[in-house]
């Protein structure tokens, strides 16, 4: 029997330029931000192994052809400035989970470069009003940071954001049922899966890629053989986001990476 063709989502966030402060300082933070030249390398290796990339609306028809789905999270201004044009001379497309409070804030997108990344093409999704853990919201709270920022997208680029991506991982079925009843067709989360045509749309899997990422192991993450390793890994880190709440969390985690600078 054929097996069913998977496909690995990537995660990225703001994308480094030399000269260009981030949007934020903390270590937590950074190591998330990528660098131009480092997105270019692995963008140019999927395209020099036959690879297609493409937003997640492309991704979800499971085509059979080699293929990996880019997202973006947050509504960093390097995504139009950096990321745009390294897809488009790769001939990629990508899905941009937007931060709607965030636009117009220093190194994020403005509403008219948001419609701009809208009008070359590229897929918009939602990231949440103000990048609040989902899973720590009252039901009104919810409302406004999945249904408000739907809408606020929605007037920006005049089409429909069909897709949600959770700030921090954080997701449960709470979250699942709220995004199918505010019109959502899929909502990724950030647990280390691949996708198939079996796949829960409402539980999409992602593999965030960090910053010194060597390229080989870039490569197994883009076939799915490193996503055991990362799986583990990610398992330890939950337990210890469940045992120590998400504020306590986000606290150690940054001193700790911060100790290593």
């Amino acid at each position: 029997m054929t097996p069913e063709p998977s496909i690995v989502f990537l995660m990225y966030h703001e994308l480094e330029i030399p000269g260009k402060p981030l949007c934020l300082p903390e270590p937590g933070y950074a190591r998330y931000a990528v660098s131009e030249v480092e997105f270019r390398q692995q963008m140019q290796y999927l395209e020099e192994h036959g690879y297609n990339g493409s937003s997640v609306g492309q991704a979800l028809k499971f085509s059979g052809a080699p293929c990996v789905a880019i997202t973006f999270d947050d509504a960093s201004e390097t995504d139009l400035l950096a990321a745009a044009p390294i897809l488009q001379q790769a001939g990629f497309n990508a899905t941009f989970y937007i931060t709607s409070g965030w636009l117009g804030q220093p190194g994020h997108l403005s509403g008219a470069q948001l419609s701009e990344l809208s009008r070359q093409g590229f897929e918009v999704g939602c990231h949440s009003m103000t990048h609040a853990y989902l899973t720590d919201l009252d039901d009104l709270s919810l409302r406004h940071e999945i249904v408000d920022s739907k809408v606020r997208l929605e007037e920006i680029i005049g089409k429909p954001v069909d897709h949600l991506s959770c700030p921090g991982g954080r997701y449960n079925d709470r979250i699942a049922r709220a995004a199918h009843a505010a019109g959502y067709r899929t909502v990724a989360t950030s647990r280390i899966h691949a996708n198939s045509g079996r796949t829960d749309g409402l539980a999409l899997g992602r593999v965030a890629i960090l910053r010194g990422l060597p390229i080989s192991t870039f490569a197994n993450i883009c076939t799915g053989k490193e996503l055991p390793r990362l799986r583990a890994r990610s398992a330890i880190r939950d337990a210890a986001k469940r045992l120590l709440g998400s504020s306590l969390y986000d606290r150690l985690r940054n001193a700790l990476l911060g100790s290593k600078d």
